[in-house]
């Protein structure tokens, strides 16, 4: 696995603990590609915190007609930190502290909040060691930038995100306008980004050597208030992608056309060396993709309990095909405490030009022809994904606001398998997540 897919792979499936924005948007694997599906245990807490602000919204009210002559400000701070840790059967650790901050005014109906983090990786993976290379190390600095606001039934917002490694730096840029509907019983949104990134290598000047990468995302979605219990929506993505995003340290084994049929799926280190030939191209993958996703989105609230689920389907102009069902159940054990078990299944075909062994042809001068196309990146091949966990949140605010300050724990464990790949069939990850939240007034 490369630098940009351990980071993906794990971006991915961090988002999937802990609602964060999307990462690398063009990965379609278990994690990654379910990234812009974020899961809504977030969501679940803002339900909460909605419910207390409710509260604190009718105390603040009294106050002002108790005539008390005290004057609360309108400004409501939130901050937050967390830990999060990957590891997966392929020696693969990130650890990635993160905090987060922001500032609304709710009745002037405007919010502005940023995040930062930093993710600290090591890898020792089958692919790293099949290419006679050392484990690696390496930090990488992230962050994100909100802002909203709404005017009537119009809302509008805009985002910003960099991305710094010493291999990589990117950053995007982007806007929302949305228009309530029916009484806000529905609202439309419409959004573009723009990012770019630049891909280099460790150690190397991006002048020397780097790739330059630009993406357009336009992005529609319609809510609906089905009724008082009960929320709807519909999502559509395009990603317009330009540029050439083949993995600088990703070599390819490559075989005589006879002997590539003989390489089992899952072949082994030694058995690939015994017959690869001695031959050794970087990955090249096209230099433009084209990619599309849809998602439906449904929950529901019961007395004490909310069903949360979400179906995507993504294809691009690779030829990937993907789908990914996600589930999440939360249910309040106590006024303070909830809890929620979460699943999530992912399949996907692979690429156009996948191939778990490429072969190439000998030329009558004795010259080999290298397949214009090839990747050695699994999370391009034909896989399955499973997700399960599941985690609590504890409420420990005053008792006129217990979402003030909000503790949550989350874990989960990604199973993925690799249906026709070399070195590896499956792989084991595991997640956890540590959060803490506090509400200033």
């Amino acid at each position: 696995m490369g630098k940009r897919s351990v980071c993906a792979a794990f971006l991915g499936a961090l988002l999937s603990l802990s609602g964060l924005a999307h990462g690398d948007q063009d990965s379609p694997s278990d994690g990654a590609s379910d990234a812009k599906d974020a899961s809504s245990s977030d969501k679940d807490k803002d339900s909460s915190d909605k419910d207390s602000s409710d509260k604190s919204s009718s105390d603040k009210d009294k106050d002002k007609e108790s005539s008390s002559g005290s004057k609360k400000s309108n400004l409501v701070g939130r901050a937050s930190s967390e830990v999060s840790m990957y590891s997966d059967t392929e020696a693969v650790t990130v650890v990635t502290p993160t905090i987060g901050a922001t500032i609304e005014n709710p009745l002037a109906e405007w919010s502005v909040s940023a995040r930062y983090l930093v993710d600290v990786v090591s890898a020792a993976s089958v692919d790293i060691v099949a290419t006679a290379s050392r484990r690696w190390r390496e930090v990488r600095h992230g962050g994100s930038f909100d802002g909203s606001y709404k005017t009537g039934i119009v809302g509008l917002g805009a985002t910003g995100s960099f991305s710094i490694e010493p291999d990589y730096v990117g950053w995007g840029a982007g806007a929302t306008v949305s228009i309530d509907l029916f009484q806000k019983n529905a609202t439309l949104l419409a959004g573009y980004s723009f990012g770019r990134d630049i891909i280099g290598r460790s150690g190397t000047p991006f002048d020397v050597f780097s790739h330059v990468v630009l993406n357009h995302t336009v992005n529609a979605a319609l809510t609906l208030l089905v009724n008082r219990d009960t929320i709807m929506s519909f999502v559509g993505d395009a990603i317009i992608q330009d540029g050439d995003t083949s993995k600088p340290y990703r070599y390819i084994p490559l075989f005589s056309l006879s002997d590539a049929n003989k390489v089992p799926v899952g072949a082994s280190i030694d058995l690939v060396n015994e017959h690869r030939l001695n031959l050794r191209p970087l990955e090249q993958l096209p230099t433009s993709r084209d990619m599309f996703a849809g998602t439906v989105r449904l929950a529901h609230r019961f007395s004490s309990s909310t069903l949360r689920i979400s179906e995507r389907f993504y294809r691009d102009t690779w030829g990937l095909t993907a789908t990914s069902t996600d589930v999440r159940y939360i249910f309040d054990v106590h006024p303070r405490v909830s809890l929620w078990p979460h699943g999530r299944l992912h399949l996907q075909t692979p690429v156009a030009f996948w191939q778990r062994a490429y072969g190439a042809a000998q030329t009558s001068s004795g010259q080999w022809q290298v397949p214009a196309l090839r990747t050695g990146d699994r999370e391009l091949g034909p896989l399955r994904g499973l997700t399960g966990g599941g985690g609590i949140q504890i409420r420990v605010g005053p008792e006129s606001s217990p979402a003030d300050f909000t503790l949550n724990l989350q874990g989960e464990a990604v199973w993925t398998a690799y249906l026709d790949d070399l070195y590896i069939t499956n792989r084991v990850s595991g997640l956890g997540l540590m959060a803490v939240e506090a509400v200033f007034e």
